[in-house]
């Protein structure tokens, strides 16, 4: 029979670490980054490197003046990835002080009050672009249109996203409205307005299998998020005609799954370590929560996008989630019944 060996340290070490997995994290989402430069142009670079060096300062200043606390965090990535999903929940053509106070919120009030990396309750760049969409409703959902060279930045002509294409067709009803929607090819590889780092779907999916094949994170979060979207799409996309009596309208639930933030969110920051259930169990239930949240306030809510909102409202469930579902301890025989 064998029995578990308690041993003083030093013992073998897996090799992870903070700053490994942000690494990843942070080469995983290159390629939308890139994308995002192909059909914003300079805008899209512009907003990023002002929300990186915004999150990398803010951190780095509250540790020093304000905790007094020796240690620089700024080195774990945790900040740069923070600015960068930051940028990428924004348009490209937005002002720059914008970005800066969305960093400030971001940094200084989600992440920094709770206590810096693993304490913060609520995904700080999550929980920055729900203010700054709050705060600034038009800047914040004002798209560019891709395609309009590298140069195109402040003066970016606009038009609607996808998401806004089919809001539009559910509230009236009229099907013909739904012509206007890109091409499954043009969400895949970027041609189409939205925030800098959800257009290119193709990227994103990239980005995933990155992230597995290090295992940085798992499929359960965001299989699960995509899954309930497509299959919840599928049963009230013809809500228009069940709930009024008007003409009822159809979208492919492929077209729900590529448009706006849903690859973004499901597969880089649902996944976030801090703010996400430790179990297998707990993120799938957290998963198909969000997914499902995701729908409802898509199809019945103010707003065309509802993916932001849903996982920072799973996002104070996660310890409850955690509570009932906890993970096995290690070396713990299950007990006979």
């Amino acid at each position: 029979m064998s029995k578990l060996i308690v041993s003083l340290s030093p013992h073998v070490h897996s090799g992870d670490s903070v700053q490994k997995n942000m690494g990843w994290v942070i080469v995983a989402l290159a390629p939308a980054l890139i994308c995002s430069f192909i059909s914003f142009g300079v805008g899209a670079i512009i907003t990023t490197a002002i929300s990186v060096a915004a999150c990398v300062f803010f951190e780095w200043a509250i540790n020093k003046f304000m905790l007094k606390n020796p240690k620089c965090t700024v080195c774990d990535g945790s900040a740069v990835l923070t600015g960068i999903l930051l940028a990428f929940n924004m348009p490209s053509n937005i002002q720059p002080w914008i970005v800066i106070v969305g960093a400030l919120f971001a940094i200084g009030i989600v992440k920094m009050t709770f206590g810096g990396l693993g304490c913060n309750l609520f995904n700080p760049a999550l929980a920055g672009r729900a203010f700054l969409l709050i705060s600034f409703p038009v800047e914040m959902t004002t798209w560019p249109k891709p395609g309009q060279g590298f140069g195109a930045y402040l003066d970016a002509e606009t038009g609607a996203t996808p998401l806004s294409i089919m809001k539009e067709a559910f509230k009236s009803g009229d099907a013909s409205v739904l012509e206007k929607l890109p091409s499954f090819q043009d969400m895949m590889f970027g041609n189409t307005g939205g925030c800098i780092g959800e257009v290119c779907a193709a990227a994103l999916i990239l980005g995933f299998i990155i992230l597995l094949v290090k295992k940085v994170i798992t499929w359960h979060i965001p299989v699960s998020i995509i899954v309930t979207v497509a299959f919840l799409s599928l049963v009230l996309d013809n809500h228009t005609g069940i709930l009024s009596n008007a003409n009822p309208v159809f979208t492919n639930p492929l077209t729900e799954v590529l448009s706006g933030g849903l690859l973004l969110g499901a597969i880089f920051m649902a996944t976030d370590y801090v703010t996400s259930p430790m179990s297998k169990k707990g993120q799938l239930v957290y998963g198909v929560a969000i997914g499902f949240l995701t729908v409802i306030i898509r199809t019945f809510g103010a707003y065309p996008e509802g993916m932001s909102f849903a996982i920072l409202i799973m996002n104070a469930f996660v310890p409850l989630i955690n509570n009932k579902f906890k993970p096995k301890r290690f070396g713990e025989v299950p007990a006979k019944k």
